[in-house]
Parts: C-alpha cells; structure tokens; sequence
C-alpha cells in the first residue's frame, strides 16, 4: 500500500476532523454545525467558500489556471439512528448518528484540499470542493446541481467508505454500480366484519397476503435473472383485534433495479398485480409510487482514471467492485456530466465485513481508509491536472 506521504503528514487532523464530525451529527438540510466546520478550515487553507448552496451546501473552487474544472464532492448529513457503537467519540446528538461514513467522506475531502492548497502552483485547472448535504433520502444533489454546483465542471467523483470491502480494497467500475432506489405505498380498503362470520366481508389481511406473494413474481418471473432487480414490502399495518376482519391494510416498500427498463417493468407489473388482485377479491386498492434516486452509472473513461489513481495506492487491490442494490444521490450529478462514484473498503478484515454494516447503531470504520481515499484524490487530481 502506498499512502501518500503528504496525506500521512497529515493522518491525525484527517482522523480528527472525522471524529470530530462523527461526535456531532447533524441531520438532513440541518447540517449547521457541520457547515461551520468546514467553512472556517477551508478559509484557513485560503479558500473562498460559497455558503447556502442547495440548501446546506458548500462548494469551493481552488484555481491554478486554464484547464479543466473537476469537481470532487463528499456528503455532509448523519442518520435518525440511536448510536450503540460505544466510541469515545459517539454522538452527543440523541438520535442522530453517522452510521454511513459521510463523516469520513468529509474529513477525506477536506484532507486532499488542505494538501491541495498548499501546492498552488502544481497544477493547470480548477478543483471545486462540494460539501453535499442531505444525501441519505433526501436528495441534496439536485439541490445543489439547481444552485448551479455543476456549472463548469468537466468531470465529477465521489468517494464512499466501503464496510462491505475490507480496508486496502477499492471497488470501482464503469456502468450501474448502485440501483434505483424507489418506494411505494399500498392501501388495501376492503369491507371488514366479526371473524366468526366471514361471508358479505372482503379481507384486507387476505388480500395483501396475496399482494406479497404475488409482487416476488415480478423478480423470480419477470425480469432477467442477470439483471439485477429487488422488490421487498417492509412494512405491514392493518387490523383491530383477533376477531375482526380487517377492512384496511397498508403496506409499504421498496423497488430497486440497475436500469430504467427493469425500474419501468417493475412499477408496471406492480400496477398490473394489484389491478387483478382488487378483481379477484372485489377490494380497492390504491397504489402510490414514487421515484427515487436514478441508478448510479459511472462513465467509462472517468473510471479508468479512478482505477489508474486507486492503482497506485493499493495495486491490483483496485478495481474489486461490491455492487449493491442501495441507492446514491450522486446518480443526478452522473446524469449530468461525466465522472465515477466509487467505493473504499474500510473494514478492517474479514471477519468484520458484514458486523459493522453501514445504517446499523454500532457502525465504524478502519479509518486508514480515510488515507486511502485522500490519496486517491491527490493521485487523481495530479493525473489530470498535473504540469
């Protein structure tokens, strides 16, 4: 492994900034402290940082002259989670956790543009520093890309610390790498009655029994086993009492897919299926969809100097792709313009690569990772931008 020497210099404020953002979580588009923090280090590298930029955001653009403008962004906002990881820095704020490694995302961004600012004169070109809020379902990438973040950018890349990949590994590849992620909402009415005299009722608990047996077809039947795609219902509400039917139950979930095909059928077979369903069982049944984020889809050529940069860090380590069927708001950037999202393990070994997951109240990482990703970053930068 060849971390850079500059970033090593430097290891214990970047592991410091990380604890320090972790200690103090902020949720989405509530990222005030957060912003604060990094308004005032990007100053003290001499930067002129633009505030408020969708919503919570920050982007600040270090210039060495004419060439490119590359954009490279982490995102700023924690999770709703109750922390039970027992750190010495846990979350102060109750309820709020970084369970997902934005806070590692900042302190390594914030790492490559200390170094980055101390070398005004090495490169041709402009970086822009995005600070993201509200990544975690919210959508904060289209806010920032409708405050004009992307104006002038040639090229973007992103960085997400990587449980699922031990620490050393960096996953990258061109093509879908994370799915659509959409969510949808089920209102099964039917006519409910005493559960000893069944007959003149229509069962709202048989009929989205029925829902979710049936929806699992969409995957096993309908699509391309190659093609990756889920369908999961994660929640289920209806009902009085032991003895009541029910005349309504609501369920809601999830529908990810790889492509803007499968993501079509899904939702059309899903209308299809609750359709014959409300005529099979003489029930009304209202289905609300709702998009989420788009697949992530990285550009080839953008990718190949991920891998070139990750290379010399970690070697043939680079280039070992986890693909999951989770969902990433930095797709809206990649529809936009050219660029590569990709990933950095940071567990530590194998043992922990399913034991600290991202979401969960006891996450953490291997934060060597974050020298990883910084040096990445400066590797990048210098393939691209170097004289």
């Amino acid at each position: 492994m060849n971390i850079r020497e500059e970033i090593i210099n430097i290891k214990d404020t970047i592991i410091n900034w990380r604890r320090d953002f972790h200690r103090y979580p902020e949720l989405a588009f509530k990222e005030h402290r957060t912003g604060e923090i990094i308004i005032k280090e990007l100053r003290s590298m001499g930067l002129d940082p633009k505030e408020n930029v969708g919503k919570t955001g920050i982007t600040a653009d270090l210039k060495f002259g004419d060439g490119p403008v590359i954009g490279l962004r982490a995102d700023m906002d924690a999770l709703p989670i109750k922390e039970t990881s027992g750190l010495d820095f846990s979350s102060k704020n109750e309820g709020v956790m970084h369970a997902c490694g934005h806070d590692g995302h900042m302190a390594m961004l914030l790492g490559a543009a200390k170094i980055f600012s101390d070398n005004e004169q090495s490169y041709n070109g402009t970086i822009r520093f995005i600070f993201q809020p509200a990544e975690e379902g919210e959508g904060g990438a289209r806010y920032m890309i409708d405050d004009g973040c992307l104006e002038g950018i040639n090229e973007i890349y992103g960085i997400h610390v990587w449980n699922y990949q031990p620490v050393g590994e960096v996953g990258v590849k061109d093509g879908p790498v994370l799915a659509a992620a959409d969510m949808f909402d089920i209102s099964v009415k039917g006519i409910g009655g005493h559960g000893a005299a069944p007959q003149g009722t229509v069962d709202s608990v048989v009929v989205a029994s029925h829902l979710v047996q049936a929806m699992q077809t969409i995957v096993s039947r309908n699509t391309n086993p190659l093609e990756s795609t889920v369908v999961s219902i994660g929640k289920i509400n209806g009902g009085h009492n032991f003895n009541i039917i029910a005349d309504e139950v609501s369920l809601s979930g999830t529908a990810r897919a790889y492509t803007e095909k499968n993501r079509s059928l899904i939702k059309q077979r899903m209308q299809e299926i609750i359709d014959g369903i409300a005529k099979t069982y003489d029930a009304e049944i209202l289905f609300k969809y709702k998009d989420g984020y788009p697949p992530t889809i990285n550009h080839t050529e953008p990718t190949k100097k991920v891998l070139k940069a990750a290379h010399k860090v970690v070697g043939d380590k680079a280039g070992m792709p986890y693909l999951s069927m989770g969902g990433e708001d930095f797709a809206y950037y990649l529809e936009k313009i050219p660029g590569c999202f990709f990933f950095v393990g940071s567990a530590p070994n194998e043992k922990e690569l399913f034991e600290t997951p991202h979401h969960c109240s006891h996450f953490n990482m291997d934060e060597k990772a974050l020298l990883i990703g910084s040096s990445i970053y400066l590797n990048l930068i210098d393939d691209i931008m170097g004289v």
